[in-house]
């Protein structure tokens, strides 16, 4: 299959898995920093590869395939196991990404499937470039697949993306909140985060606990810059859909973003010297691992990705903090889409599929395990972590405030997200000042657009 580019309403294109969006997500970001994305609880791997045995159309075999480098075990654990309970007549199959080979090799490889299924941003930058979006607008008709039920906010983005087209169903999601360990607000006699803190708030309590103790250094706050980025509570769009052109050095809400998330750090000189010590900042590792980070927003999807790493900790969560204009909007979403693809010769079968992957009795599962949901019914979203170890955490918090609107996604998004976190680190690390940052940061996303465009 050939690589195209877009044009037209295609040109507006813009879910998961720890090697991707964490491969996907990934672009400069360190091992820790690829955990939670999506991945499940792996306990046996089978790993079909490469090309699929697909029958002819109308048979009842429904392959899935991701870039994101999942597992047969970690796809079984989330959906492959309870399909098969559902429908004992179909053959469902995980095609897993042939080693060291990209999407369009795969393809040309020989590797076949029905749906394929990214986090936003990924799906879109392979279903449309790589010619596979199949409009399933028709198939949603004639299977009555009921799409009322669904975060609203999720399913407007893959339209978006798409230019009014379906070319994907959001199936779980997922979204940031504020993890924290709470030896070290013990430690230091400072009340725990609630669900009702500011940006301003947590800034100020990060200050309160950033100190040295007895030769070990404290840190009030971390992040996955990456992801810091990518899902951005300020819902800005990395690149403008309409003129593909760089937000950040045009868009104001950049400097907010950066002033907030990156730049309160260059002057601190235990983070300046833990970072010329570790070569990077507070990170995922510095929080499970090291247990010197106080605070960090991350996925809420860690909960069943990392299971053996934060038992290792004494941790809790609240809500994302807001913005002042914002107090009730916390994180933006991180859904996860499955698309019937073009070349599919199974496509009824894989819209039955789909139509059960958004059911109340699906969802309710998903919710049982950790895994967000992505249905509104606040009844499914109370079996949150019903079977996870941590159920009496407070996983509520991760409903606790409202979806912050999905920035339009385009084809660039991946590069120029990477781009935007660089240049965040040279400010974090204080290489560079704020409007030095914006400047570069441009240049050097519009040069990544123009390559792509090429």
């Amino acid at each position: 299959m050939r690589r195209n580019g877009w044009n037209g309403l295609n040109s507006l294109g813009a879910v998961a898995i720890a090697a991707a969006v964490l491969s996907g997500c990934s672009g400069g970001q360190t091992g820790s920093e690829a955990a939670g994305s999506e991945g499940g609880k792996a306990t046996i791997d089978s790993g079909n590869t490469g090309q699929t045995a697909q029958t002819t159309g109308g048979s009842k075999e429904v392959a899935f395939f991701t870039q994101l480098g999942d597992t047969t075990a970690n796809f079984d654990y989330r959906i492959g196991d309870a399909l098969r309970k559902k429908f004992p007549d179909y053959t469902i199959t995980f095609v897993e990404k042939p080693s060291g080979k990209d999407v369009a090799e795969s393809i040309a490889a020989g590797v076949n499937f029905d749906i394929f299924y990214s986090s936003i941003g990924n799906f879109e930058d392979v279903v449309l470039p790589y010619d596979l979006a199949y409009d399933m607008s028709e198939l949603v008709q004639k299977h009555a697949i009921d799409l009322s039920a669904i975060e609203p906010t999720i399913l407007d983005a893959v339209r978006q993306a798409s230019g009014g087209k379906l070319y994907g169903l959001p199936v779980y999601n997922n979204n940031f909140v504020l993890y924290y360990n709470k030896t070290i607000f013990d430690k230091f006699g400072v009340p725990y985060p609630n669900d009702g803190m500011t940006w301003k708030q947590t800034l100020q309590l990060s200050a309160k606990l950033t100190r040295e103790e007895s030769g070990v250094s404290y840190f009030g706050f971390g992040q996955s810059t990456v992801h810091t980025v990518r899902l951005n509570p300020l819902s800005i769009p990395n690149v403008d859909p309409v003129t593909n052109k760089p937000t950040v050095n045009t868009d104001p809400r950049w400097k907010t973003f950066y002033q907030t998330f990156f730049l309160p750090f260059a002057q601190d000189t235990l983070y300046q010297a833990y970072t010329a010590k570790t070569n990077k900042t507070p990170d995922l590792n510095s929080f499970v691992t090291e247990k010197n980070t106080a605070m960090f927003p991350y996925l809420s999807s860690l909960i069943y990705v990392w299971i053996d790493q934060l038992k290792t900790l004494d941790w809790d969560m609240a809500a994302l903090p807001s913005f002042p204009d914002a107090p009730d909007t916390g994180s933006v979403s991180y859904p996860t889409y499955f698309g019937v693809v073009k070349t599919s010769k199974n496509k009824d079968a894989a819209a039955e599929v789909l139509k059960y992957m958004i059911s109340e009795a699906f969802q309710t599962e998903l919710a049982q395990k950790a895994i967000m949901p992505v249905l509104q019914d606040r009844s499914v979203q109370a079996r949150i972590g019903e079977l996870s170890p941590f159920k009496d955490k407070h996983l509520q918090a991760i409903f606790a405030k409202k979806l912050a609107p999905v920035a339009p996604k385009t084809m660039y998004d991946g590069e120029v997200a990477t781009i935007y976190r660089n240049h965040g680190v040279l400010m974090h690390t204080g290489k560079v000042d704020l409007n030095t940052g914006l400047r570069q940061a441009e240049e050097a996303a519009q040069k990544a657009i123009d390559a792509k465009r090429k």
